[in-house]
């Protein structure tokens, strides 16, 4: 065994050049398999029923305007009946116009998804962008 001493230059270590990515590539493969674990639970694969929430009611500043999508897809604007042709119409009528206005869609729990979602567009055509979805308390049931 030898010790090599420097002899006449200063004791500091020496610089490596080198990159050590090993710990990267740890950390890489660790994320990889994070990501492959979380990705299907991030999938919805389990049947809801959406009508019922437990969310506390949100205060109104104007009277709401609700838009009912009845068992029959029949629609209603408030209380009045309408076809869904004249939706837009009767949405102008009972917001004054005003399509910035909230409106607040009650759908029957027999309505299917695509025919909401066909209510939701035409609610999107006639101009009213802030649409929220109406449920039952979780205790009203």
């Amino acid at each position: 065994m030898a010790i090599r001493t420097a002899s006449g230059r200063d004791d500091t270590p020496e610089e490596a050049h080198e990159i050590n990515v090993t710990p990267f590539i740890d950390v890489m493969l660790v994320l990889l398999i994070i990501f492959m674990v979380a990705a299907p639970l991030a999938t919805v694969s389990v049947p809801v029923q959406l009508p019922a929430s437990s969310a506390q009611a949100t205060p109104t500043e104007n009277a709401p305007v609700y838009v009912t999508v009845q068992a029959d897809l029949s629609l209603r604007v408030g209380e009045a009946p309408v076809v869904r042709d004249g939706l837009a119409t009767a949405l102008r009528s009972a917001t004054h116009g005003d399509t910035s206005q909230r409106l607040y869609l009650r759908a029957d729990q027999r309505v299917s998804y695509g025919d909401l979602m066909a209510t939701l567009d035409a609610l999107r055509s006639a101009g009213y962008l802030k649409v929220a979805l109406v449920g039952l308390e979780q205790g009203a049931r």
